[in-house]
């Protein structure tokens, strides 16, 4: 089931982001993931399994661009390759459809999701390495709304 974000999912998204650490984001995004929850979510989605929260995933706005952000997946190791981030991304992807204005969507990701998010139909637009962290290249991507 995917829901929106409460402030009761805290706890558990930070225990999330620890379980992907230090393989898909470094230690130090910890408190950029926090500061996230607490002061910059606009939509944020919370993937649940039997009431467990196993993966999670947002968007933002930038409006006078017309450019939606996808920001800050995290899916628990044990449900990574079964189409929950599929699954999750597709929802984000409908729900900005909805909005007036935005003609493309953006995600800033790594090498190490940057396939995932191109076999979804984002397009490569640059690489600037170790932008997140030693050895954790930016890989910015887009891809124009339908």
């Amino acid at each position: 089931m995917i829901r929106p974000y409460t402030a009761k999912d805290k706890n558990d998204l930070v225990k999330l982001i620890r379980l992907n650490t230090p393989k898909y984001f470094a230690a130090t995004e910890e408190i950029d993931f926090i500061n996230y929850l607490d002061k910059e979510v606009e939509d944020y989605f919370v993937v649940e399994d039997k009431g467990k929260v196993i993966g999670s995933g947002g968007i933002n706005y930038f409006l006078t661009e017309g450019i939606a952000r996808i920001s800050w997946d995290v899916i628990h190791p044990d449900y990574q390759g079964k189409g929950i981030g599929t699954k999750l991304l597709l929802h984000r992807i409908q729900h900005i459809q909805k909005k007036q204005n935005i003609q493309s969507i953006v995600v800033r990701t790594s090498q190490l999701a940057y396939q995932f998010y191109q076999k979804m139909g984002f397009n490569l637009k640059s690489i600037e390495q170790d932008f997140w962290a030693k050895g954790l290249d930016l890989y910015l991507m887009n891809m124009e709304t339908p």
